[in-house]
């Protein structure tokens, strides 16, 4: 983070400095919430939580170096303390004013990225062209919600030059607060799926609540959306900004033809304008390349240079632990590791990507788990997905626990279906059919939502001999 004194601290979240040393004293190391992050010079917000509060890690957060800790209550600590109404709240203050005063500063550019799908590894993708250009500050994982964005935020200092924030949500004005705080030069929209759908209450409301990114944007911003969807393409009426476009018709600036999927890769070609220039992504799935289109687009925005941000989205190796990562057992199978997350679109995409790699003579094999979090759409996106796997012609299909049961019953509906649908209700007996089962010519694809716990049974199986 930027240095900073305890009183412009406190002054800026609203809250009671108690210490013992000079208010003009600085600070700028990390931000933490996780005590266990937390290294000399941090600063420690400690947030309330569903099961437990920060301030009771604070003192551990001191004896790991914590500089400042903010609180929501007065505690005895040995070092400056800032007691504040809300830590949470007081967390965006700081992430707001210090983005804004590193921009009032320099040549800081701030790019977020929001959809129901490709948040991540677009962010990856984009960070490997930025970083090749000049200092770039963007989220590790998916942090990418009212605690996780903030603290990427505050990662900059004076020498950044980009900021990447990941913007996700699961209601409506999540995504309004964090374009609020951060205040996008570019805002990129991926796409309007299902994600997340039942805790948002429709598809029409996923619909709004990512057009937050839009509407808010500055007249000076861009906008960069996908061509490709409609509900993201409506959104141009809606923002401000100045739209660009990316995607696969003709009607996208920045575009994708040629594409082909193998089990090494998805190489297309990228057209921008006149130009035509060869892609080879080391990421797995045709789908992958909507958000290597978001990334390429930004970049061309930025006037960055698109051969040389075409080499540094080559050299990325996977889009993400757990995300089409492919594990090469010493069995002589392929393991797919897709396990982190799960939506109907993506559970789908993942699907074709099996189907679309396969070999004449190779085995095809699902191993999919319950998508969370889709309310009334649970049973028919569920039975969607299996009628989908006896359609591709996957030959082989376990169903894992009982919230993914749909997709095993529908399987079996299927009269055309020569393939097998066997459903288990723990990873363990996934794990138990499949090690002694799989050889040369096998390609396994594992997903689910990250709370089926199926990314450790991807690893399993990618571990098998």
């Amino acid at each position: 983070m930027i240095e900073l004194t305890l009183d412009e601290i406190a002054g800026i979240v609203g809250g009671r400095l108690v210490a013992t040393v000079s208010p003009e004293t600085r600070v700028s190391g990390s931000v933490q919430t996780d005590s266990r992050l937390v290294e000399a010079g941090s600063i420690f917000f400690a947030l309330p939580g569903e099961v437990t509060d920060g301030a009771l890690f604070a003192a551990s957060a001191v004896a790991n170096g914590a500089a400042l800790v903010i609180a929501g209550r007065a505690l005895d600590l040995a070092v400056p303390l800032i007691v504040v109404p809300d830590p949470v709240a007081a967390l965006a203050a700081l992430a707001a004013a210090v983005v804004a005063r590193v921009r009032a500063a320099g040549t800081l550019s701030v790019i977020a990225i929001t959809g129901s799908n490709g948040k991540t590894t677009t962010k990856n993708l984009l960070r490997a062209i930025l970083e090749r250009q000049a200092p770039t500050v963007a989220p590790q994982g998916s942090f990418n919600n009212h605690v996780g964005a903030p603290i990427s935020m505050l990662g900059i200092d004076a020498h950044t030059r980009y900021l990447i924030v990941e913007m996700g949500a699961s209601g409506a004005g999540e995504i309004a607060r964090l374009v609020a705080i951060a205040r996008p030069d570019i805002g990129v929209v991926l796409k309007v799926g299902l994600a997340h759908v039942g805790e948002f209450g429709g598809i029409d409301a996923v619909q709004k609540a990512k057009s937050e990114m839009v509407t808010d944007l500055d007249s000076s911003a861009l906008a960069i959306l996908n061509a490709d969807d409609d509900r993201v393409a409506e959104m141009a009426k809606i923002t401000p900004a100045t739209v660009r476009w990316f995607g696969l018709g003709e009607s996208a600036e920045v575009r994708a033809v040629d594409l082909e999927a193998t089990a090494t890769g998805t190489a297309f070609t990228l057209v921008v304008g006149s130009d035509r220039m060869p892609v080879r992504l080391r990421i797995l799935g045709e789908h992958h390349v909507m958000n290597a289109l978001a990334a390429l687009a930004v970049a061309h925005e930025l006037g960055i240079d698109l051969g040389e941000a075409i080499e540094a989205i080559e050299a990325v190796p996977r889009a993400e632990r757990w995300r089409m990562e492919v594990l090469l057992p010493a069995s002589g199978a392929v393991v797919i590791n897709d396990a982190y997350n799960a939506s109907p679109d993506s559970m789908a995409a993942a699907l074709k990507t099996l189907a679309q790699v396969r070999g004449e003579n190779d085995r095809t094999i699902a191993v999919l788990g319950e998508m969370a979090e889709l309310g009334e759409y649970s049973q028919e996106e569920h039975d969607r997905i299996g009628r989908l796997v006896v359609r591709l012609n996957i030959r082989k299909l376990i169903v894992v626990g009982y919230g993914a049961r749909h997709i095993h019953n529908a399987a079996g509906l299927e009269g055309s279906w020569d393939g097998e649908s066997v459903f288990v209700e723990t990873p363990d007996e996934a794990y138990d059919l499949l090690r002694e089962d799989l050889g040369t010519g096998d390609i396994v694809l594992v997903k689910s939502s990250k709370s089926a716990n199926l990314r450790f049974l991807g690893d399993r199986l990618g571990e098998a001999g």
